[in-house]
């Protein structure tokens, strides 16, 4: 179980080199938030798509029968949801990178990776029928308490209230929410890999038509090697790495401790970007995402019936 959790922690620590990446890319050049969006899940696809072969061959050695086995397998019933979820993936995708452009890495994912954990503890109850406990609610309104205080000190810091930039986090909050939720609710068996790789394909379509009306594509001849590495960085190691540290880990790891070990991603990001970007959160800051984080890990312990619910393979970071 250590190397599991060892794996998980690395996962979480792959996944918050996205921000610090993508800060870097949009100081130092035009391409756009969406931009970057898309191109991260193209340089990805090609690998979960290799893993989705691989594991589609492994269940047809086992059972030709089983789900997943094939994509001629999947109905429109068990590619629908899937793809709600590459909607949900391609909106989220685009907010967050929008929210580290317009504020910071550190704020930016505290807001969009920590908030979602507890409003799903506490929609899962009208939605799902998951009744959270007297703690989920304490929780949530602990999550509210942090975030405002990041909220503060983002102003504090910056001299100003990056209204837009934080509005795009909350934004992504609540979309990872939906996504989070719609994974749970219409889990349909389907194998993991084959999984991800129908959500960042549909997300990749829906990206595509929206990055070219933008403009979006301009200038991308510019880029120095130096900025086309950074795409493969984003593209490779956290998203394609990061995915299957996770899945690996997660084999042999209870599903709430790897819920508590993920939140260790809004911190590395934090502390990544107090070292490689400058970026201080203050008193006020540093206390508000400790109060955000430990208002997660007791969304993730004491969730009622929505910590033990089961959760698909796609309710994974960013």
């Amino acid at each position: 179980m250590i190397r599991g959790a060892l794996l998980i922690a690395l996962a979480a620590l792959l996944w918050a080199t996205t921000g610090i990446v993508a800060k870097f890319l949009f100081t130092g050049t035009e391409l756009q938030a969406t931009t970057l969006a898309f191109l991260r899940l193209a340089v990805a696809l090609p690998f979960f798509w290799l893993l989705m072969r691989r594991e589609q061959y492994q269940l047809r050695n086992a059972d030709a029968k089983a789900p997943g086995s094939s994509l001629r397998q999947l109905n429109l019933k068990s590619l629908a949801p899937l793809a709600a979820l590459g909607l949900f993936q391609a909106i989220y995708q685009g907010s967050y990178l929008l929210a580290v452009d317009l504020t910071g890495a550190g704020i930016a994912t505290l807001i969009a990776l920590c908030l979602p954990p507890v409003l799903v503890a506490i929609l899962a109850a009208p939605l799902l029928g998951e009744k959270p406990g007297l703690l989920t609610i304490m929780a949530l309104i602990t999550a509210v308490i942090g975030t405002a205080m990041l909220v503060l000190s983002d102003m504090d810091t910056s001299g100003t209230l990056r209204l837009a930039g934080i509005l795009m986090a909350l934004l992504a909050a609540f979309v990872y929410t939906g996504f989070t939720l719609t994974s749970r609710y219409s889990s349909t068996g389907t194998p993991v890999f084959t999984t991800a790789f129908i959500c960042f394909f549909t997300a990749a379509l829906i990206l595509l038509p929206i990055v070219g009306l933008s403009g979006g594509f301009a200038g991308l001849e510019e880029l120095a090697l130096r900025h086309w590495l950074m795409v493969a960085f984003i593209g490779i190691v956290p998203t394609c790495i990061g995915y299957v540290c996770f899945f690996a880990g997660m084999q042999t790891t209870p599903a709430t401790l790897s819920s508590i070990i993920v939140t260790l991603e809004p911190l590395f990001v934090a502390l990544l970007a107090w070292i490689f970007l400058e970026e201080i959160l203050g008193p006020i800051g540093i206390t508000g995402a400790l109060i955000l984080t430990a208002a997660v890990i007791v969304a993730s312990r004491y969730g009622g019936k929505s910590a033990a619910a089961p959760k698909s393979d796609t309710e994974t970071s960013v």
